[in-house]
């Protein structure tokens, strides 16, 4: 390492040098490298990374190697916005490596650290009231003085040993004053907002039991609950704990001498929030005492309830109870993806077991026991509706081949379903390397977006446009088949336009363009599917027409959502695209309808899969998986409100998806159970709320964790985003719920 090393220094060193920062190279190696760490043992290896600083503004220093230092990563950041001329983010908490500038000269030395230090006192004076009595401010003052000094002898053409002298005195001040306020700085990020913290977590602990003991009145057969606000809110413990909540704001903002969020906001502000907390909890007490008098005397009942609880149900609440359980190991969350999968694939099995039970052990108990034979018939009634509902959607796209197959081997279609599905899944895992532990290998993706492939990735776009096509366009209008056939096509032009792939004719790629015009002819159908679709909705709903109507309204949104998802999504995940979509439909003909599984169950199937989709278009919790490129299709220039909503939809398009075409499932279950879509709104509401809970806690609880910035950190702020997403998609859910009980009680 020292022979490659020296090597490199020796010939950037022969270059012609340069004042400034020409080149500069940074190697930031892994703790294997290290001598130190090839011995392996101690925990400060596990934590210390080598790291190499290469630039032909450098001296050569052949022979003359230190021993190497010790520096904080924060230190990076200042030192390489210096040395390339960039100014110091705002933020920054470190200091200026005073061996990386020692090659200048004692003017540039001395303004690089008076910057550097004018950055912290800044940043000091921003999170610390009392900032003129920190010892780092005053001694860089002291400084500060120091230095003007120096200058007015340096202008006066003083080249004397006194000058020489008095700025090596000058940048060991500075040095000092920058450690100190390094270290203030350090201490003020250490000491985190407790108070703050608090009151976010009390709020949504609140809220989360609020939910939790709403469960058994919300997926009930009337699918309601009542919240009582006028009896909890005008009693005498709300108004007591608002006083004893408003005493303990004033003491804590008073007596702090750090910045507080929660202190820094207005004090009306800050009262609603206090408010909030009293009248959460005084709601909350008040629905446990009416639940807890409510089936006192029904003891016998409720304990027979879990008895009624399927093996399916324990696996779906195992499952969602032990990936939230997880979050609490950062390798866990690291290899997320890996959980989900795990999951899903479980679910899969069970999902075949359910199915051979279906269709093997029942008849063989059939055989012995004749008085079950009545319920073989309903069940043979029911598959045959089924089958009829599926044979008029056949008819209307005409696909009297693919009606007559089904119709023949539905029995083994249905058995292979979840093995089909298994297969998917598996082969859509080596298409986006994710995670930690292989990211550094090379996936099928790489391998199609390569240029040597690209033909090959022309075909398979092509055949995944297709196929999006006909799988979505069955249940949408006329007008709505049109705009979406064009939509896709206007997407190959884009990818080919841009140079992502070929069209038949074209040998090369020559003329390469934004597609500014091509994705902007995309948004018009996308826009014109989703204003098709929302037009449906309002007239189901002011017209009072048939459920037809509604149901194609929903399709519509979901389909006009898939056409943006094809054109934000990297060609290659167009793959991921067509094995959603393909997923959905074997679940929904051959799986849910046969097994007749309630609300509840479909929407952790939803959300299970959601997630899963997450991690399959090659997003991690990691910020650097993030694709920004989609923020700029169809845009010139950057524009912020655009780019953050069409990076949030390609980020969390898997979650997204699948939560639509659940509200459209649901809907279509409305003549069965009116309440299937309250109960999937609920459902959703409580699985999203319990992972995001835990997950708050857990950060509080780890806040001092090592990884706590470069793992639990993105984790949270991946799940607060998702949890915004998630809202929107609960509000969408009630919106079309109180459009079927509007109808009914009309």
């Amino acid at each position: 390492m020292d022979f490659v090393l020296k090597k490199i220094h020796s010939a950037l060193s022969s270059k012609d040098e340069d004042p400034s920062f020409p080149s500069l190279i940074v190697v930031c190696g892994d703790h294997g490298m290290s001598e130190a760490g090839s011995h392996g043992g101690s925990s400060d290896e596990e934590v210390q990374t080598p790291l190499v600083l290469i630039s032909s503004a450098f001296q050569n220093k052949a022979g003359t190697f230190k021993e190497p230092e010790i520096i904080q990563q924060t230190d990076l950041a200042p030192t390489l916005a210096l040395g390339l001329g960039l100014p110091i983010s705002r933020s920054s908490l470190g200091m200026l490596l005073p061996a990386v500038v020692e090659h200048k000269t004692f003017r540039e030395q001395l303004r690089f650290f008076h910057l550097n230090g004018y950055q912290l006192c800044k940043l000091l004076k921003e999170n610390l009231r009392a900032y003129e009595k920190d010892d780092g401010v005053e001694q860089f003052k002291k400084a500060e003085k120091l230095h003007a000094n120096w200058i007015k002898l340096y202008l006066e053409g003083n080249t004397s040993e006194v000058l020489t002298n008095l700025g090596r005195k000058l940048i060991k001040q500075y040095l000092e004053a920058l450690q100190k306020l390094s270290a203030s700085l350090s201490k003020q990020v250490v000491e985190y907002d407790i108070y703050s913290m608090t009151v976010g977590a009390i709020i949504t602990l609140e809220m989360f039991f609020l939910l939790l003991i709403c469960v058994p009145s919300a997926l009930s057969s009337k699918a309601e609950f009542d919240l009582p606000l006028a009896s909890p809110i005008f009693s005498l413990f709300f108004y007591m704990t608002c006083l004893v909540l408003a005493a303990v704001h004033v003491i804590v903002c008073t007596s702090t001498e750090n910045m507080c969020f929660f202190c820094s906001i207005s004090w009306m502000m800050a009262m609603a929030i206090m408010v909030l907390i009293a009248a959460l909890l005084c709601v909350l007490l008040s629905v446990l005492g009416k639940i807890i008098l409510k089936h006192k005397s029904s003891n016998e009942k409720q304990s027979s309830s879990m008895s009624s609880w399927s093996e399916l149900d324990l696996l779906l609440l195992v499952g969602t109870l032990g990936h939230v359980l997880s979050m609490g190991a950062s390798s866990f969350i690291e290899e997320e993806h890996q959980t989900w999968y795990f999951l899903i694939n479980t679910l899969c099995l069970a999902l075949s077991q359910e199915m051979c039970r279906k269709y093997f052990l029942v008849r063989k108990r059939n055989k012995m026991n004749t008085s079950d034979l009545e319920y073989m018939e309903q069940t043979d009634v029911y598959i045959n509706e089924i089958y009829d509902a599926h044979k008029k959607e056949l008819k209307e796209e005409r696909l009297s081949i693919l009606e007559r197959f089904i119709k023949d081997n539905e029995k083994w279609i249905a058995l292979a379903s979840p093995g089909i599905i298994l297969i998917c899944c598996r082969l859509l895992r080596p298409l986006n390397q994710t995670g930690v532990q292989w990211m550094h290998r090379s996936d099928f993706g790489h391998w199609l977006t390569s240029s040597e492939h690209k033909p090959e990735l022309s075909f398979l776009v092509g055949t995944c446009l297709v196929m999006i096509f006909v799988l979505i366009q069955g249940k949408c209008s006329l007008v709505s088949k049109v705009a979406l056939m064009f939509g896709l096509l206007g997407v190959y032009c884009y990818r080919a336009t841009i140079g992502h792939v070929l069209y038949p004719w074209q040998q090369d790629t020559k003329d390469i363009t934004k597609g500014i015009t091509e994705a902007r002819f995309v948004y018009i159908f996308v826009l014109g599917i989703l204003i098709t679709g929302i037009k449906d909705l309002l007239k189901s709903h002011m017209m009072c027409a048939d459920y037809k109507a509604k149901s194609m309204g929903l399709w519509e949104v979901y389909s006009g959502l898939v056409l943006l998802a094809a054109l934000l999504f990297r060609p290659h995940n167009l793959v991921v695209l067509v094995f959603c979509l393909l997923i959905q439909i074997i679940l929904t003909m051959f799986i849910w309808k046969i097994l007749k599984y309630d609300a509840a169950q479909i929407t952790f199937m939803h959300y299970w899969f959601g997630q899963a989709f997450f991690f399959f278009q090659g997003n991690s919790n990691t910020i650097s998986t993030v694709d920004i490129s989609a923020g700029f299709v169809g845009l010139e220039n950057y524009v912020e409100i655009p780019a953050v909503l069409l990076t949030a939809f390609v980020t969390y398009s898997g979650p997204l998806l699948w939560s639509m075409h659940l509200l459209c499932y649901l809907n279509g279950e409305i003549n069965k159970t009116s309440t299937a879509v309250a109960h999937g709104c609920f459902s959703y509401a409580i699985i999203r709320s319990l992972p995001v809970t835990v997950y708050i806690l857990l950060v509080t609880g780890f806040r001092y964790h090592l990884f706590i910035w470069s793992v639990f950190s993105p984790k949270l702020l991946y799940e607060v985003i998702h949890l915004v997403i998630s809202a929107g998609i609960c509000v969408t859910f009630t919106v079309v719920d109180k459009n079927q009980v509007a109808k009914s009680e009309h």
